[in-house]
């Protein structure tokens, strides 16, 4: 019963700090009291914190051993390529949020499933069924649906904010490879800890030609680094909460409370925040996209118990074969 409730604690920690997160940059990059419109360099910020932490955790303290050691040509062709798409997704998605609502912002994210399935089926990770294909429907017009309820439409906005999308969508096809093509088997922490580093050095490129001459020339934004530090350290604590949750659960479980969260952030945005006036016709096409997201996680949810079965089935097979001959 203690496991049980500590469980729930855990996924309510992680709803609770990733809903946070989502008004917390919203606020920090929008609001008059910070006016600190720079996206790149706050998730700049973040990524160096999380190397710094995570490097203290490891090294220093050594509460987490490292579960493999990374080669040279794992790091270059895996590992790099998701710290770059990682750090291509915060970019976009917090930029997104000068343009659009936080709501509508959420509402976007829904079209997740779509370009991972599009993805993953180019590189040969996802194979075409009927049923998919229905699926990814679903989800598409709940999105139009969504959008063209929207009372703040900017493209802009919706340009960087599936922009981000694709760029996550490619982080998680990325890390697919790294554990099932290449066997690399890392814990979260271990994947902070190797991919954080590789996020802020692409970060500080952009950062270098989009914002670094816009912050030593602007008067205008004030900032507290109290704040910003408040900010990366709740960043890094949602990491935390999801090694912890996959730990005790499953990223099954992550993938389910994750459409809570996005429930969560999308009604309570509209009370956050101005710009996030939801419509009748912004719900609807909302619950529709969420029910094909639901109907996707129970799909990869059932996949995922046939291969166990699979590969049990395999040997057991062969075992009755070579009794036979």
């Amino acid at each position: 019963m203690a496991k049980l409730l500590l469980t729930y604690v855990y996924i309510l920690l992680y709803i609770a700090l990733s809903s946070g997160q989502i008004f917390f940059n919203k606020w920090v990059l929008s609001s008059k009291y910070m006016n600190f419109p720079y996206p790149v360099a706050l998730t700049l910020l973040h990524m160096i914190f999380s190397t710094v932490l995570s490097f203290i955790i490891v090294k220093v303290f050594k509460v987490v051993e490292l579960d493999q050691v990374i080669t040279i040509d794992i790091y270059a062709t895996s590992v790099f390529p998701i710290g770059a798409m990682f750090a291509l997704t915060l970019w976009l998605g917090n930029t997104a949020y000068l343009y659009i609502s936080v709501a509508f912002a959420q509402m976007l994210k829904a079209v997740m499933p779509v370009a991972v399935f599009l993805l993953g089926a180019a590189v040969g990770l996802e194979s075409l069924s009927l049923q998919m294909f229905s699926i990814m429907s679903v989800i598409s017009v709940g999105v139009l649906v969504a959008s063209y309820g929207e009372i703040g439409f900017s493209w802009v906005g919706v340009v960087y904010q599936l922009g981000g999308v694709v760029g996550e969508a490619a982080r998680l096809i990325f890390i697919e490879i790294l554990l099932k093509r290449k066997g690399v088997k890392l814990s979260p922490l271990s994947m902070i800890y190797y991919i954080s580093p590789c996020s802020a050095f692409c970060l500080f490129i952009p950062w270098i030609f989009l914002e670094k001459s816009k912050m030593d020339f602007s008067q205008q934004w004030t900032v507290n680094p109290w704040i910003l530090s408040l900010n990366a350290l709740c960043t890094f604590a949602l990491n935390i909460s999801v090694v912890l949750v996959i730990k005790h659960t499953s990223a099954v479980t992550i993938r389910v409370a994750g459409v809570v969260k996005d429930w969560v952030v999308v009604l309570l945005s509209a009370v956050l925040f101005n710009d996030s006036k939801l419509t009748s016709i912004n719900i609807i096409g909302y619950g529709i996209a969420i029910a094909g997201v639901a109907a996707y996680n129970k799909f990869k949810l059932a996949k995922s118990e046939e291969e166990p079965a699979k590969d049990l089935a395999g040997p057991e097979q062969n075992k009755r074969l070579s009794n036979e001959t």
